[in-house]
């Protein structure tokens, strides 16, 4: 991710140890250490303790600890160091760590003082009197002294236990740790190994495990366009395009949760496709949404989604799953026959009136056998008690796997994090259980590196800039100056610059029940649905939509967790420019009112 002045900031992500393996409490000395600073004055020594990880890109030396620099001593005592075991070496004893010593430089362009590689059980042994050389190159730099080294706080709930020295001292008392150590924070690291060894049984593959080790995920997106979400032309309901550019129910739950699921997709393109509207006088369950059989980025499945309205369709029914998801599945499969690590995520948005309950479950039973997950999407503020059926469906129904998880997209609109959550929940543990139970392991790619990673841009709109200042002592604190703002225009923001499309026409286009629509062939494959786009007659361009007199009036809905009183920040629906506005007293969370700029 790009900072927006200069930077560019990698994460790595591991999944955390499931139980702890302690507290590592080390203390070191060093001893006639090389200057380094020059010749009138001495180095100012600083150490860390490193690591490396496994998978992708794992093969460098990874800061875990770092240590308080000891100003103008070669001969430096420096204060209790403690380390979390897990994210030192996943539990494993025996893996080779590094401990490198630096002349501290305020320009944060240290210079070396030498390293050398160690076990934590060969720090344990040391404790008391053991030293160990540190080196640059071949030249010795100094001696360095382990004066204390234990591990407390090892959770001993399983018969997996750790081997501690017992010569080792007393351990060090979290009271008597000097507070002028600076502790660098990082993850837990996970698939703790305690005590190690060749004889431990293989572990069970992770999520990540898959994602780093060349596992091909796909998104493919189906929408709902049965009558039962009401007349598109008509105000609050949920397909209608606001003259504003106010998005509606499914313009965000198509950016909210498509871009939550876009960013694991290997190529960025989308089959997209529509269910519920009739062609030709025959109602379609499966058809193709978008000029393309695949759109490019979630901007391209706004774009096509928003284009079935300039075809000559009529919304109506019923509410069927089941051939989008058997296309879905059949679409899924052929992809694995190419590559066998290919997974494919159906992201099914509806308003949850699901016609026929029974045939919902047969379609899901019989794509579970495919390398397929199904988040459906609920829009709008209905009652969705009907689709409470898919809560355990698997285990009800005797399939061998779950394969499906139910979001209410209004539960969420607000909460990002939540709404992560919520579509992320069941996914990762559906993938493994596939793979894994097809004995299809992840494959090593030790190739990685930060050239092939797609670095995020800085969006000005999007990334909040909490103008942090950094304290002479380290600490970071937040510039406070400005008030917290909710954002109004968050999902619009997230795409960089997509424009909102003007009402559709009654004239030309939309929902028309009563309209004959002109005569389309009704052939339809199952392997591709049907595309109304390959007979329909020419499109009607948009009709133009007047720039309305200033000042604008338009309506503002007061989001969750916001008072009376209390300010907002939104964007303007013609300018774009930001407006701070103070929500009226007596309109509560959820409630609507105008705003005249």
């Amino acid at each position: 991710k790009k900072f927006k002045k200069s930077g560019v900031l990698y994460a790595r992500i591991q999944k955390a140890a499931p139980k702890s393996a302690g507290k590592l409490a080390l203390r070191l000395r060093g001893i006639k250490l090389k200057n380094v600073e020059g010749m009138f004055k001495k180095s100012d020594p600083f150490f860390e303790v490193r690591r490396t990880h496994d998978g992708p890109g794992g093969g460098s030396w990874t800061a875990v600890y770092r240590s308080q620099h000891v100003k103008n001593n070669l001969n430096p005592k420096w204060g209790p160091a403690t380390i979390d075991v897990n994210a030192l070496c996943d539990g494993d004893l025996d893996r080779r760590l590094q401990v490198s010593i630096w002349d501290h430089e305020g320009d944060g362009k240290h210079d070396s003082m030498g390293a050398f590689e160690t076990t934590v059980n060969e720090l344990l042994k040391a404790a008391g009197s053991g030293t160990f050389t540190s080196k640059k190159g071949s030249k010795a730099y100094g001696t360095i002294t382990v004066d204390e080294c234990k591990i407390t706080g090892v959770d001993t709930s399983t018969s997996e236990t750790v081997t501690v020295n017992p010569a080792a001292p007393a351990p060090i008392s979290s009271a008597a740790a000097d507070p002028s150590i600076s502790v660098m924070p990082v993850a837990q690291f996970g698939n703790m190994n305690l005590g190690g060894g060749a004889g431990a049984p293989p572990r069970k593959p992770t999520f990540v495990d898959y994602i780093s080790g060349s596992c091909e995920l796909n998104m493919c997106v189906a929408i709902d366009f049965t009558g039962s979400n009401g007349d598109p032309r008509k105000p609050g309901t949920l397909h209608h395009f606001s003259p504003t550019g106010q998005m509606n129910g499914y313009e965000k739950a198509i950016v909210g949760v498509g871009n939550i699921l876009a960013k694991y997709d290997t190529d960025q393109r989308f089959p997209v496709y529509g269910f519920g509207a009739k062609y030709g006088g025959i109602v379609r369950h499966c058809f193709q949404v978008g000029q393309e059989k695949e759109v490019h980025g979630v901007k391209g499945i706004l774009d096509g989604y928003r284009g079935v309205f300039k075809t000559p369709l009529t919304m109506s029914g019923p509410t069927v799953f089941a051939e989008v998801i058997s296309l879905a599945a059949a679409q899924a499969k052929s992809r694995q026959q190419t590559n066998p690590l290919s997974y494919t995520i159906l992201l099914l948005l509806t308003d949850g009136a699901v016609t026929d309950v029974q045939a919902t479950k047969q379609a899901l039973a019989s794509v579970a056998d495919a390398p397929l997950s199904i988040i459906i999407v609920g829009i709008g503020n209905a009652d969705f008690s009907a689709m409470q059926f898919l809560d355990d469906f698997e285990k009800r129904s005797n399939m061998n796997r779950d394969v499906v998880q139910f979001v209410q997209f209004n539960a969420h609109e607000f909460d990002k994090t939540s709404l992560t959550r919520a579509t992320l929940e069941e996914i990762p543990d559906q993938l493994v259980q596939f793979f894994h139970s097809r004995g299809i392991m992840p494959q090593p790619d030790n190739s990685i590196s930060t050239s092939r990673i797609a670095v995020e841009d800085y969006n000005e709109e999007a990334d909040i800039d909490l103008s942090m200042d950094y304290g002479a002592d380290g600490e970071i604190a937040l510039n406070v100056d400005q008030p917290a703002a909710f954002i109004d225009n968050s999902y619009e923001a997230g795409l960089g610059g997509v424009k909102m499309m003007a009402p559709p026409s009654t004239a030309s286009q939309g929902y028309n029940p009563h309209a004959s629509a002109p005569a389309i062939a009704p052939t339809s494959t199952a392997s591709q649905g049907y595309n109304p786009y390959a007979t329909a007659p020419a499109m009607a361009a948009p009709v133009p939509v007047p720039a309305a007199p200033q000042p604008f009036t338009f309506q503002i809905q007061v989001p969750q967790g916001v008072s009376p009183g209390m300010q907002i920040q939104v964007a303007h629906p013609q300018t774009g420019q930001p407006l701070i506005v103070a929500v009226p007293q007596g309109v509560p969370p959820g409630g609507v009112f105008s705003v005249s700029a």
